[in-house]
């Protein structure tokens, strides 16, 4: 596909390399000179230096025979005009942009309306981000929580503790253990490489675990895996900006909810928009503050300023006094892996969350979710299976008939309402939304392609 990247920062630079990985013609347009210079040093892509919104800028991008424009600049204002000069001058067939203000989404149908800015998808980082934390609120203990099919399947990240029924045993023992539970292991990262389960793995302590199930057994499979943390109650939000006042609207209802902004009319406004959540005016990093929030029986601690630093002292200093776990927003991808895992139980980068998001509208064939994981090493994806036995690769098969890449599993099929796990005997027919979990990301060309009939392109 020929590809027009708006925005070399780090959601357009990620998934620039992304896309060039999988022989798409990517062209990027920024006006930062360096930026641009650096992603060309590495990436087989075009570079354009200018403005994003620029019809002359677009056409020397080459928009006049694009496939797809994808505006993820750092203005809301540029990523809307381009889609609309994109559509107006040169037709370009299907338009992404990142749209955060929450303004701008609130009048929705108005202004993206038929007669609207037309745009085909908009991705909200916040909004993503906000859903992704609150997953992990209601699951506790989980590294990461992923919804297929509108929420009826989920695939769940655990690390393997000492002392659970699972750690030390064949992955085939929890059918035995749990015969009215059905489940698969997708994958296991130990020390950081992948390892393609089979029944006779043996799961250790301190294995990153994912598993597929409907959701309703979820808690079932976790506690099989590690010891069952207690529900969470009493969250404490450090930053009261655009995801911090999302994720403590979305949760007010349902837990004890405080935020600490430092901004005085920021916190004003927070407690004129917001119900039950108490607003403090302070540091997350201040000490004694955190003390007298009673920071000792918090259970979730969240930073979320957009300091990256600042995430991380206030976050530690949490962990230090008590907070039983502590989430971390991190913007800088080179951080991610430093800190996840000492004092800093899960780190949440904004750009994998939103990559996921794009890449869904990216991939071929008919698929409606992509999710990366493992800051983005992996991929799971939600793909549609169409046609029948003769113009399908997957339809009529059964999944051990499947000749799926290597690194590929099939986690599960969600049939109608029905959660299927993908044993060999089962057979996939037309509609089925298949469930795939990939440690190798350079097989996604092989993967789109078994879920293509003919030629067309979704």
């Amino acid at each position: 596909m020929k590809i027009i990247i708006l925005g070399a920062g780090q959601v357009g630079g990620t998934l620039a390399e992304n896309l060039a990985r999988e022989d798409n013609d990517i062209t990027v347009v920024d006006t930062d000179t360096n930026r641009l210079r650096e992603l060309q040093d590495r990436l087989d892509i075009r570079t354009i230096e200018g403005k994003a919104s620029y019809p002359t800028v677009l056409e020397q991008a080459g928009a006049v025979d694009a496939d797809m424009l994808i505006a993820v600049t750092n203005s809301d204002e540029v990523n809307m005009l381009a889609c609309q000069i994109a559509q107006t001058l040169f037709n370009t067939p299907t338009k992404i942009a990142r749209v955060r203000e929450h303004d701008y989404l609130d009048k929705n149908q108005k202004i993206f309306g038929e007669k609207g800015i037309p745009i085909d998808v908009r991705i909200s980082p916040e909004f993503l981000v906000t859903k992704h934390i609150k997953r992990l609120i209601q699951h506790p203990g989980a590294l990461q929580v992923l919804d297929f099919a509108d929420g009826k399947a989920q695939l769940v990240a655990v690390k393997a503790y000492y002392g659970g029924p699972l750690v030390g045993r064949e992955i085939s023992y929890l059918r035995t253990h749990m015969p009215s539970v059905d489940t698969r292991v997708a994958a296991i990262f130990r020390s950081g490489s992948p390892i393609i389960p089979k029944g006779d793995t043996i799961i250790e302590a301190d294995d990153e675990v994912f598993f597929i199930a409907a959701r309703k057994d979820i808690l079932a499979v976790m506690s099989e895996l590690r010891r069952l943390d207690n529900p969470y109650k009493r969250i404490i939000i450090a930053g009261g900006g655009n995801i911090g006042a999302r994720l403590a609207e979305s949760i007010e209802g349902r837990y004890q909810v405080k935020i600490i902004e430092r901004d005085l009319e920021r916190c004003n406004k927070l407690a004129r928009t917001l119900d039950k959540t108490i607003v403090l005016q302070g540091s997350a990093s201040d000490r004694e503050l955190l003390i007298e929030e009673n920071i000792e029986d918090t259970d979730v601690f969240c930073a979320l300023t957009n300091d990256d630093e600042a995430n991380i002292m206030a976050s530690m200093l949490a962990k230090r006094q008590g907070a039983r776990t502590v989430m971390t927003l991190i913007n800088n991808p080179a951080y991610v892996d430093l800190v996840q895992g000492g004092a800093i139980d899960i780190a949440i980068s904004p750009q994998q969350t939103t990559i996921g998001a794009l890449l869904t509208h990216v991939r071929r064939g008919d698929v409606v979710a992509v999710h990366a994981l493992r800051r983005g090493a992996a991929e799971a994806l939600e793909a549609v299976a169409h046609g029948d036995s003769s113009s399908s690769k997957v339809v009529g098969k059964t999944i051990e008939e499947i000749n799926l890449p290597d690194g590929t599993t099939i986690g599960a099929i969600v049939r109608n309402d029905q959660v299927l796990i993908a044993h060999d005997d089962v057979v996939v027919e037309s509609g089925d939304h298949v469930i795939l979990f990939l440690v190798d990301k350079r097989r996604i060309k092989e993967v789109e392609r078994l879920f293509q009939v003919g030629l067309t392109f979704f």
